[in-house]
């Protein structure tokens, strides 16, 4: 198991502005996010939800959390 270097907690340069890594995760993690949206809609899923906006909300934060924490995105 490797640690954080330093290199991977520094901000990102794209076109002169600066952004946090975190950033990028976001985009990454906004990918599965819609596909297990799609999903669980099709299968009837939302239909058991009680808030499906809040509900929405963590299943966005579980696959970002996954992804940063789970060191598969080491490229970013």
């Amino acid at each position: 198991m490797t640690s954080l270097g330093i290199d991977s907690l520094r901000p990102l340069d794209l076109f002169g502005f600066y952004l946090p890594p975190l950033v990028l995760w976001v985009v990454v993690a906004f990918v599965p996010f819609i596909l297990l949206r799609w999903g669980l809609d099709r299968i009837g899923a939302y239909a058991f939800i009680w808030h499906r906006p809040l509900f929405d909300a963590a299943l966005f934060v579980v696959i970002l959390g996954g992804l940063v924490f789970s060191g598969g995105t080491r490229w970013l």
